[in-house]
């Protein structure tokens, strides 16, 4: 079974546990490290013939336009990631409309793509927000991958479907949902394949975890920054939890991700969509 390889493309001191430390406006004097890993991970794909969807910061396209111009050259999708990195949750309506528009106008004008796709910076979306997705409709989105069906402390929707499902919407629309990945272990969920569960994980456990929802016919959305390949990142005083959420395990990262590779098939989610509107898919993959 193929699973969807995704990469939220922002920098190191973008992330919420940044946001006690830094405020947007410092981000200008702040070291980057955004492209350089952003073209480790271009070579490695490159090696491992895969593509995936990238979750573009409209700041990072906005100022780093040639980067997102490489990514979309080499095939990737190209979908948006917001423009100031800031929770939809956080945000009322206006306020993330202006923020949607102005990281499509970015993203759009750095690689000539108008993104189908949008992640919620830090998985801060929930089923009841259909404001927001009503909004995501109103700019033309037709998926959205921004719930984590899990409890935690920053995020979560702990009830949201684990499969990919359809919201029903105003005006007879509706928005696909890909929501990240969670297998169940004795009746609980637990996060699998992303970000710093990948990176804190054990390998054998994403493997096994991978295999265990294709088995259920679902497949793994495995995600990750450039900055989590990077063992030479700035480093800041956050305080023992954060500072395992943003440097544990740094250097493990680029095997882990070597390991998917090999071990699995990937595609992008617009490849995914397209297999699951095909006449013949029977998988009642996307349930309502």
């Amino acid at each position: 079974m193929k699973n969807i390889l995704t990469v939220d493309l922002e920098d190191w001191f973008s992330v919420e546990t940044m946001g006690t430390v830094f405020d947007q406006k410092d981000w200008n004097g702040l070291t980057s490290v955004v492209e350089r890993n952003t073209h480790r991970i271009l070579r490695i794909f490159n090696e491992a013939e895969v593509k995936a969807t990238f979750f573009v910061l409209g700041w990072v396209a906005e100022n780093y336009p040639g980067l997102v111009s490489r990514i979309a050259s080499a095939g990737h999708e190209i979908a948006c990631h917001s423009y100031l990195h800031r929770m939809v949750s956080s945000l009322n309506p206006d306020d993330f409309y202006r923020d949607t528009e102005m990281a499509i106008s970015a993203i759009d004008a750095a690689c000539g793509v108008r993104p189908a796709g949008y992640r919620s910076p830090t998985w801060g979306m929930k089923r009841d927000m259909l404001w927001a997705y009503e909004i995501l409709a109103d700019f033309g989105f037709i998926y959205d991958s921004s719930i984590f069906p899990i409890s935690h402390d920053l995020y979560g929707d702990p009830q949201a479907p684990r499969r990919v499902h359809e919201l029903a919407l105003s005006e007879n629309r509706k928005i696909i949902e890909l929501p990240a990945s969670t297998v169940m272990i004795l009746g609980r969920r637990f996060p699998v394949a992303g970000g710093g569960w990948l990176r804190q994980l054990p390998y054998w456990f994403t493997h096994w975890g991978i295999k265990k929802l294709n088995r259920e016919g679902i497949p793994a959305i495995v995600y990750f920054h450039p900055w989590e390949l990077d063992t030479d990142l700035p480093r800041v005083d956050l305080g023992w939890k954060n500072r395992i959420r943003q440097y544990g395990n740094l250097n493990t990262m680029e095997s882990k991700v070597r390991k998917l590779l090999n071990d699995f098939d990937f595609l992008t989610i617009n490849e995914y969509i397209k297999y699951l509107k095909r006449p013949d898919n029977d998988s009642g993959a996307i349930t309502g």
